[in-house]
């Protein structure tokens, strides 16, 4: 059930810079950033329960790549963020280094 808090942790962590992208306009700017306080909020309590059974620097760890490169796919493809082989490449060493934690674990 620890990794299934982690994964709903990570997924939770890319809420929050959207929240904020949100909230560069005036527009949504009360909206967005109550969504990056509620997503940080759910986030880090998700993270606590993982905690219980996962080490520290593993969860740590694999939240912040879930977030990383989630973040990372949504501003490419709703935001328009640069995109190019070596940027996905990062995103893959990433996402490789989450997997050997989790393995080595």
């Amino acid at each position: 059930m620890s990794w299934i808090y982690l994964i709903v942790a990570g997924l939770l962590e890319i809420g929050w810079p959207v929240g904020l992208k949100l909230a560069q306009e005036v527009e949504t700017r009360v909206v967005g950033i109550g969504l990056a306080v509620g997503f940080m909020a759910a986030s880090g309590f998700c993270l606590w329960m993982a905690q219980k059974h996962i080490p520290i620097g593993t969860a740590y760890a694999v939240w912040t790549g879930i977030g990383a490169a989630g973040t990372f796919l949504v501003g490419v493809m709703y935001y328009g963020d640069p995109s190019s082989i070596a940027r996905y490449c990062g995103v893959a060493l990433i996402v490789a280094g989450v997997i050997v934690l989790k393995l080595a674990q």
